[in-house]
């Protein structure tokens, strides 16, 4: 897949509190670093926190999506990209890839619907003029990727020969 237009904002390391019982990055970690990677992706269009004290605007996660592609362990360095799949004047649809700093592999990906909110009257509301413009720029020089394979999928048990039989 072409790498330069995909937004590649955030990094971080794997903190030895982070890893599990298992030996690996915990799940909540997952979380917390695309969470800080939707935190770039934000400030970068122009709605961070000055935008949020001004306009009383900010916005909310209302679906998140995870999938594991290999593990993480203690110390590795990550990095994450963004992909805007789509939007409207209030809702933005974007899709995030963790991969491994070393070795650019690809260990997660987060799918998220998000939505304008103004957090005075705690109602969806449309995205300022210049983050829609700025946000709407960025899925636009997108356009000619592919639609990751994780996008969109529900989860759920397949059926299959191999299933246990109740």
């Amino acid at each position: 897949m072409p790498q330069a237009a995909l937004i590649d904002l955030h990094r971080e390391v794997v903190q030895t509190t982070w890893v599990d019982y298992n030996d690996h990055m915990n799940v909540a970690y997952y979380v917390l670093i695309f969470d800080h990677a939707t935190d770039a992706l934000l400030d970068f269009v122009g709605l961070n926190h000055l935008h949020r004290e001004k306009t009383k605007n900010s916005v909310f996660v209302v679906e998140s999506h995870l999938t594991y592609e290999k593990e993480v362990m203690k110390g590795d360095e990550l990095r994450v990209t963004t992909q805007i799949l789509d939007m409207d004047e209030k809702r933005l649809h974007i899709f995030h890839r963790m991969y491994l700093i070393d070795s650019n592999d690809l260990v997660s990906t987060n799918e998220l619907m998000i939505l304008g909110v103004n957090l005075s009257k705690r109602r969806v509301y449309p995205f300022a003029e210049k983050v829609a413009a700025n946000l709407n720029r960025i899925m636009l020089s997108q356009k000619s990727l592919p639609h990751p394979p994780q996008a969109g999928q529900s989860i759920g048990i397949r059926k299959s020969s191999n299933a246990i039989q109740h």
